[in-house]
């Protein structure tokens, strides 16, 4: 009975993911805000239902308290947030609030099959990013000095990076994280200067840009790169690399400087490969991952047996093997989903990663000031690009990274920097309805003035029509009263 029901719920979470993926991109068509309040609305329920749907499985599998334990923590963090968001803030993008929740409760789901410590502790770390994130729109909507603190992103960023370059030690090849002391938190820097660098870019090119700023802003990208560089922690610095070229051809229009900055890149991408050793294994185990089975290639080919085995319809949750990944909690979570929740769900969450670029997208061309808009850019592009490195080197598009799916895979520094970064986001959407209201307010205005300037002078020509009319009746009078006599 039990692995009837269980066989059930895995094609229950495929339909219910499909359901609210298209209501992702449905939500734009309807004209009526009651019609699009009704779509986010379900997509809350579809939230839940998936939630449900999949902890009932594998408490079922497992009879574990801790899985319900780890169930109700999540519907309270969900319920409290959609709550939070909406008392606090009334102009937020419930879309995007959405997709946030979602995206975290698949993360919390797998993440449970894996391993749920590790569940129970990302699912505190993600509710602590989130009270605290709580301040951050208001912030960018309020306080006004964030676009004048350049250089204090730039040197701040760079200094953090010089940090883990010194005090860190080796992991996987590359410098990552600090651990302040033995056994306790670790941190990685780099998370929070994906925020930094992109403030200090679009402080850099708020206003239009010059030769000279160019050089500026490429000195201080450089600089950043460099040291990740360094620090072989080549995956984020792609990922800052991306952003400079997308953020610079958006500023100044003109196509050379991103080509110039593709070929600066593209040498040094092979300058990496010949001179980084772990560089050239990935790029092998990349090419033929059976070739080196048992050492470079064993990762990415334990992946490609994953999403093979789980097929378009998933082998059901704890049904599969997704352990036997290594890293499957962090680097290799894509492939685990692929495993036991299927193809089909694979793709539905690609998509929903897709709505959340879109609608950054869409608030970034809307925005009228020239900083806000590049932010909003800025951030959506790492995070688009993030998500492209991870899914491209779990199904061997590309290499491996090493990146993280953000708000999916397991990780405190990256964990909290995601969750900030919607907020930022957020925060930029009430600004962009604060600019739309006020822009409403001055056509109103306008429109009252023309009208009673209109009213004044029709008013004007019928005192005028009046005052003849009355001149004329004094002058038949007068003659009325000459004839008489």
């Amino acid at each position: 009975m039990i692995s009837i029901i269980v066989t059930l719920t895995k094609y229950m979470l495929i339909v219910l993911m499909i359901m609210y993926t298209s209501q992702c991109f449905s939500v734009f068509s309807k004209k009526k805000e009651k019609a699009r309040r009704r779509v986010l609305r379900r997509q809350i329920t579809l939230i839940i239902s998936v939630l449900t749907t999949a902890f009932l499985a594998m408490f079922l599998q497992t009879m574990d308290q801790m899985v319900l334990l780890l169930y109700g923590a999540t519907l309270v963090y969900i319920v409290l947030t959609q709550l939070l968001y909406r008392a606090i803030y009334k102009k937020a993008s419930i879309l995007l609030l959405n997709n946030m929740c979602m995206l975290i409760t698949i993360g919390i789901i797998i993440l449970t099959r894996l391993n749920t410590a590790l569940a129970m502790k990302q699912l505190v770390l993600v509710s602590g990013a989130t009270l605290l994130s709580l301040l951050v729109p208001v912030i960018v909507r309020k306080v006004k000095i964030i676009r004048d603190l350049t250089w204090v992103y730039a040197i701040g960023g760079i200094l953090l990076l010089l940090a883990v370059l010194v005090l860190a030690s080796v992991s996987g090849g590359a410098k990552l994280s600090i651990t302040l002391t033995e056994g306790g938190p670790t941190f990685q820097f780099s998370e929070f200067v994906k925020i930094t660098y992109v403030f200090c870019l679009a402080g850099l090119l708020r206003k239009t840009p010059s030769f000279r700023q160019i050089v500026i802003t490429t000195g201080v990208a450089a600089a950043h790169v460099l040291i990740l560089v360094l620090s072989k922690d080549l995956g984020t610095a792609l990922v800052f690399f991306v952003a400079y070229v997308v953020m610079i051809y958006v500023s100044t229009k003109k196509i050379r400087y991103p080509l110039a900055a593709l070929g600066g890149g593209s040498l040094a991408a092979v300058g990496s490969y010949f001179a980084l050793a772990h560089v050239r294994v990935r790029v092998q185990a990349w090419k033929d991952p059976f070739a080196d089975y048992q050492q470079g290639g064993y990762q990415v080919a334990q992946g490609l047996f994953a999403i093979c085995a789980g097929g378009w319809f998933g082998t059901g949750l704890y049904e599969g093997v997704p352990d036997t990944i290594p890293v499957a909690t962090q680097d290799f979570i894509f492939s685990a989903i692929c495993e036991e929740l299927g193809g089909i769900f694979a793709i539905c969450l690609i998509l929903v990663c897709m709505s959340c670029f879109l609608m950054i997208v869409n608030i970034s061309m809307r925005l009228s000031k020239r900083f806000y808009k590049l932010i909003a850019l800025g951030l959506g592009t790492e995070y688009a690009f993030q998500v492209f490195l991870t899914i491209g080197g779990n199904i061997k598009f590309i290499p491996m990274t090493g990146i993280t799916l953000p708000l999916v895979s397991y990780g405190g520094s990256s964990i909290i920097c995601s969750v900030m970064m919607f907020a930022i986001i957020q925060g930029l959407y009430i600004l962009r309805e604060d600019e739309f209201e006020e822009e409403e307010l001055r056509l109103a205005r306008e429109e009252e003035a023309a009208y009673q300037e209109q009213l004044r002078k029709h008013n004007r020509g019928k005192n005028n029509y009046v005052n003849e009319t009355t001149l004329e009746q004094k002058i038949e009078e007068e003659t009325e009263k000459s004839l008489n006599w």
